[in-house]
């Protein structure tokens, strides 16, 4: 395989930034390369120089910005810092203490000023090093870059005798476009996990016939996207046996496996190849983050606040294929093994962490089972859809970017027409602190109840599908703290991605249920403001405590003044639901009706009723008057004719 520099990395110019202490030899080092001659006289700070653009193989522009270590010019020096692709750090082999400088000031900087590129150190003015005293490059360096990691590689140079003056700024440049930490692990000396999980990708992508290896014919497909040149039968036999010699797993009698692959590209970087592996990668659309490119996602977004996005058909089908291929025990459910080799192809599993890792139904087993995976996809989809789509792609998904998503119809319309067309229905569950919110959560995906109380300090979400007369719709719940509320109703838009909110309320504590009341005032007043109304249920739970009668009748009253349906009793530690589920999607699915309506709602309604009679009333008079004219006008000609 050969090396070579993508397209994408080509066109970008490479900006090098050279710091360090005063009298290590900064300017010195920046003439003799552009120059090829040591100055005998330079200014304090040169201006940017461009290093000729055929210098280097790569043929990238390259500008070398000199800088000044006064305190002074502190400022323009971070400035010049954050705009960096590369760090040189300068010290003057003939000065030990400007050595020191490098640890104990200059990198802690770098860090302080949040400056994350490679960092080259340089040893300038070898020739004036006292030889009887020195000790190895390795020697020095090696405690300071085992507590900087940031540090790239470590030179020696001499402007005066022209010793490595060029590979100073090569390696420099090089750091910026094949650097090697995001995929290599220096101390372990291993590639990096996210390195290995996109090589496998490629891998799989490669391995057309899916035998698990690749064939003489595929490597050579492979050679030629990647390198546009041909492998010779003689280079691909050369390749296998380097493989096979130090790996013999790495290669069958069908080819090159998974395993070769990636002691090849290990091979490669140890060897200072690094250009190899990321010319791969970039080929294959990733950057220097080894994630994909904005160009292999689909492009942001547009869309209204009350518009939402699903998956497509398309793509629920195609993870309903990758949910059975990684089922491979057939018992109907993925394990945790099983999950993690659907994602071992993406740069981590995207569900490790909050608010994915307990948002869906598990098996008593842990696994998770079809309808809970498809609710994490349509959770994720509706939180972040680009990501969602990054991750279809990871794990297979080979159809345009675009066509894995859809976005809905604005909840708007969907009042007028009465009905609405999504499939994934969004609820916020708002009420007092103990009333039940986390227990109704933890009950659609089918946890057990639970006597210890957890107070919820953020918002979380719970996922699955319910089943419908009409077919299965998703329910995606998401618990509102009570603390949160006034700071979510800030927002103009909160809840413009409320297809339908419920009220929690413990129906055995009167101050539960009027501190609900003070909760579904807010909301729905915010709703009336904002024109994003949304459908109300109010639920009563721990139904099976004894009631708080004055609650139970003055809920009732409200509802029925607010024009909501009557609160729906339940018992999750009965297990008694009242299909309460199944009533919050019928109320999401006609986003016209359980709207409530507060008086302050009510009598502006009313007066725009009036309004609106009066300007009829108006119309009505004028049409009249003017039949009344035309009529005159008729009659005038008539006599005016006879």
């Amino acid at each position: 395989m050969a090396g070579g520099v993508s397209d994408k990395a080509s066109s970008k110019g490479v900006r090098i930034v050279v710091a360090g202490d005063k009298g290590t030899g900064k300017s010195s080092l920046i003439v003799t390369a552009v120059a090829d001659t040591f100055p005998t006289n330079v200014p304090p700070v040169l201006p940017p120089t461009s290093l000729p653009v055929d210098i280097y193989p790569e043929k990238v522009p390259v500008t070398i910005i000199d800088t000044a270590s006064s305190a002074e010019t502190r400022g323009k020096l971070a400035e010049e810092l954050k705009k960096a692709d590369a760090v040189v750090l300068t010290y003057a082999c003939d000065m030990p203490s400007t050595l020191d400088r490098i640890s104990t000031f200059w990198l802690p900087e770098l860090r302080r000023l949040e400056v994350r590129v490679p960092v080259i150190v340089v040893g300038c003015k070898l020739d004036s090093r006292d030889e009887q005293h020195s000790v190895s490059l390795e020697q020095v360096m090696s405690p300071i870059m085992q507590q900087f990691r940031e540090i790239e590689t470590c030179i020696e140079c001499s402007a005066l005798n022209h010793i490595q003056i060029p590979e100073v700024f090569y390696y420099s440049q090089k750091a910026v476009l094949h650097p090697t930490a995001p995929l290599f692990d220096q101390e372990a000396q291993t590639l990096k996990p996210r390195c290995i999980r996109a090589l496998k990708r490629i891998f799989i992508i490669c391995d057309q016939d899916k035998d698990g290896a690749l064939s003489d014919a595929e490597l050579n497909d492979f050679q030629v996207k990647c390198f546009n040149a041909p492998l010779q039968p003689s280079e691909i036999v050369g390749v296998k046996r380097v493989v096979q010699e130090k790996l013999p797993e790495g290669v069958n009698d069908r080819g090159l496996t998974l395993t070769g692959f990636l002691f090849l590209h290990a091979l490669f970087i140890e060897k200072g190849r690094l250009e190899t592996t990321w010319t791969v990668l970039r080929k294959f659309g990733y950057n220097n983050d080894i994630r994909l490119d904005a160009d292999q996602l689909p492009p942001p977004i547009k869309k209204t606040p009350d518009q939402t996005v699903e998956l497509t058909n398309e793509a629920i089908e195609f993870l309903k294929e990758t949910f059975s291929t990684f089922d491979t025990d057939g018992d109907g459910s993925l394990r945790t093994s099983e999950l993690e080799d659907i994602f071992s192809t993406a740069p981590e599993s995207p569900w490790s962490e909050a608010p994915y890792e307990d948002a869906a139904e598990r098996t008593a087993l842990g696994g998770l089972s079809l309808d809970g995976f498809l609710s994490e996809w349509a959770l994720m989809t509706v939180r972040d859809p680009i990501y969602s789509v990054e991750n279809l792609i990871y794990i297979g998904y080979a159809g345009d970017p675009s066509s894995a998503i859809r976005i809905t119809r604005r909840r708007r319309i969907d009042r007028k027409k009465k009905q609405s067309d999504r499939n994934v229905f969004q609820c916020f569950v708002f009420g007092p602190k103990v009333a039940g919110k986390s227990a109704l959560l933890n009950s659609l995906i089918g946890r057990p109840f639970s006597d210890d109380y957890i107070p919820t300090t953020e918002e979380h979400y719970a996922a699955n599908m319910v089943d419908q007369p009409g077919g299965k719709k998703t329910l995606i719940m998401r618990e509102i703290p009570e603390d949160v509320v006034g700071q979510l109703l800030s927002n103009k838009d909160a809840l413009a991605a409320c297809d339908i909110a419920v009220f929690v309320y413990d129906s055995s504590h009167e101050h539960s249920w009027k501190r609900t009341t003070e909760l579904l005032l807010k909301v729905a007043s915010h709703g009336e403001a904002t024109g994003y109304e949304a459908p109300c249920l109010i639920v009563a739970a721990k139904d099976d405590l004894d009631p708080h009668m004055a609650a139970l009748q003055d809920s009732t009253r409200v509802s029925q003044n607010m024009g909501i349906d009557a609160p729906i009793p339940i018992s999750t530690k009965l297990g008694d639901f009242n299909n309460v589920f199944r009533r919050i999607i019928v109320a999401a699915e006609q986003p016209h009706l359980s709207i409530p309506e507060t008086d302050a709602g009510k009598s502006r309604k009313q007066y725009h009723r009036l309004i609106n009679r009066s300007l009829v009333f108006v119309s009505v008079g004028a049409a009249v008057t003017l039949v009344g004219l035309a009529a005159y006008r008729a009659y005038a000609a008539r006599k005016n004719s006879s």
